[in-house]
């Protein structure tokens, strides 16, 4: 699929320096990586694919402006995390924020995966957006490239939501961990009674 260039939006000048935008946060997912884990959906892609499971995503605007230093202490907080999604949206639009998040958590023992609608090539060249490789070298997981409705795949022996995509492990412990699915679903009940589901195709519903 063909993406627009990839130079910032103005919207992502203005988000405060130390903070993400992000979409929604959980703690304790199964569903999203290997082990439990805290998972991020930050806010902003450009691709607006068919069939994306998160269009709510797309927006570059602000939606829960947070900062780095309180989300890693949010996450370090809960000792069944152990390890970190990032999904989205597109994560590599805030590639340098992450990277900073992630070598908080990575400090105290978690381990870093991340999606992307990118593919590793372009995330390793030159067109990549600012930041990139920053984040890529903190990574243990990257499943990379667009989700392709045509090629969807709903498996219970797949990690990832469509053929196209690859799953690179960039930590070689991490090797024989990838056994999450993409059918999977988990619901989270949150104390005002609202609920979040996630897990299915990488999906984030919130009601």
């Amino acid at each position: 699929m063909e993406i627009k260039p990839t130079e910032p939006s103005l919207a992502l000048t203005e988000i405060p320096p130390g903070y993400l935008n992000i979409m929604g946060y959980v703690d304790k997912s199964e569903v999203n990586g290997p082990g439990c884990r805290a998972v991020i959906w930050v806010q902003g892609c450009i691709r607006e694919c068919p069939g994306c499971f998160n269009p709510d995503s797309w927006s570059f605007e602000a939606n829960q402006l947070i900062a780095i230093d309180t989300l890693a202490k949010n996450i370090l907080s809960n000792s069944h995390n152990t390890g970190l999604t990032f999904s989205g949206g597109e994560p590599f639009w805030q590639a340098p924020a992450l990277a900073s998040l992630a070598r908080k958590v990575k400090a105290a023992g978690l381990n870093v995966m991340s999606f992307s609608g990118f593919t590793l090539e372009q995330l390793q060249s030159e067109s990549a957006p600012p930041g990139s490789q920053a984040l890529l070298e903190q990574l243990d997981i990257l499943i990379d490239g667009p989700f392709v409705q045509t090629l969807a795949l709903n498996s219970p022996n797949s990690p990832v939501s469509s053929s196209n995509q690859r799953v690179h492990v960039l930590n070689p412990a991490f090797q024989d961990q990838i056994t999450w699915a993409s059918d999977q679903i988990e619901v989270h009940i949150l104390k005002n009674g609202g609920r979040i589901v996630t897990g299915y195709q990488g999906g984030l519903e919130l009601t």
